[in-house]
């Protein structure tokens, strides 16, 4: 495992350029200033955007918006024309670029050869997929396209277990197609993707945490990432919260109800390094605003630098600095939270 953290370490530096690297250094002086001076200070443009291939899922996870068929917003599939307008605006400064924010990327056709356009840019490439669409053939496409890490949602390493939260889900399609992507991978004697399992805990599924060590090594899968999960309705606990405390976002008061263990701090890095693009081109403060409320520029009326400098923009970071606690996007949020995952 150690080589194969190696061969991605080095393909992400591989990505770096001066540009990137002076851009980069901007936002991080500019986000320890503003912490320092609680004036909202934003230098240089966002090292890291997620864009949406699409609104669209095949499954009915419970606590997410897709699979709930809960969008107020629009719903549609990123199209390609737009997509490449806003990476030749957004690349020189560009270290990294997440194909996911609502979705199953793999139900847009154009999907991969958006990833393709990203990788000529010189863009290290994440996605994110419930690995129901890597079919053999797009195995060998994902290999071709230069996608630089993949992540494959496996909550279960039993049927009965997985499905508990990927609601008509199939467990074996997904290692069938973990297989493909490892048998493709070697075929073309390619060090991409980096290909990693997440193990979203909860409380059914915790029990199987070794389990999926075992999976993904028998298979031939790079890495395990445990993400905790989050859930909307806390407050009186879920049934989804983990009995296991290190892999929970929350914790049982006194009182006996449930709280964020985050602090909620009035400071935020995403709000200064990243930030979420929509499928139709609006631009999100980050990805906990699932169904887009907190709208700071629409970039089919402007480019992306009067929207990133604007005055929406401008008053969102504001408003955080005051009191994060305020924001409803922010109150389930585990920026700065210290909870286990790996």
């Amino acid at each position: 495992m150690g080589k194969i953290y190696r061969h991605d370490a080095v393909n992400f530096l591989g990505k770096l350029t001066l540009c990137r690297l002076w851009n980069a250094a901007q936002l991080f002086a500019s986000y320890h200033l503003t912490r320092w001076s609680g004036q909202a200070i934003q230098w240089g443009l966002p090292m890291t955007v997620s864009i949406e291939p699409t609104t669209a899922c095949n499954l009915r996870c419970p606590e997410c918006p897709s699979g709930l068929r809960a969008f107020t917003r629009p719903t549609g599939n990123l199209k390609e024309d737009f997509f490449k307008n806003t990476i030749d605006t957004l690349h020189r400064h560009l270290i990294y670029l997440i194909f996911y924010f609502q979705g199953e990327p793999y139900i847009n056709p154009r999907f991969l050869e958006m990833v393709k356009y990203a990788r000529q840019r010189g863009i290290y490439t994440i996605t994110s997929t419930n690995g129901h669409f890597l079919s053999d053939e797009n195995a060998r496409k994902t290999i071709e396209s230069g996608l630089d890490r993949l992540i494959i949602s496996v909550d279960g390493t039993t049927q009965e277990v997985y499905e508990s939260y990927r609601k008509e889900g199939n467990l074996e399609t997904v290692l069938q197609g973990a297989r493909n992507i490892v048998r493709w991978k070697r075929a073309l004697n390619s060090k991409t993707p980096h290909i990693i399992f997440q193990f979203l805990v909860v409380r059914p599924n915790e029990h199987q945490i070794p389990g999926i060590y075992r999976l993904a090594k028998e298979i031939g899968v790079d890495e395990v990432k445990l993400k905790t999960a989050q859930v909307y309705n806390y407050e009186r606990g879920n049934p989804l919260i983990p009995t296991l405390g290190k892999y929970a976002r929350y914790e049982k008061t006194a009182a006996g109800t449930w709280r964020v263990k985050n602090k909620l701090l009035n400071h935020c890095w995403k709000l200064w390094h990243a930030c979420v693009i929509t499928w139709d081109g609006l631009v999100v403060p980050c990805c906990f605003d699932k169904d887009a409320t907190h709208q700071l520029g629409d970039l089919k009326r402007e480019n992306f630098g009067e929207i990133w400098r604007g005055t929406a923009y401008a008053a969102f970071r504001r408003s955080l600095l005051k009191g994060r606690d305020q924001i409803d996007i922010c109150t389930n949020c585990t920026e700065g939270c210290k909870v286990w995952a790996e």
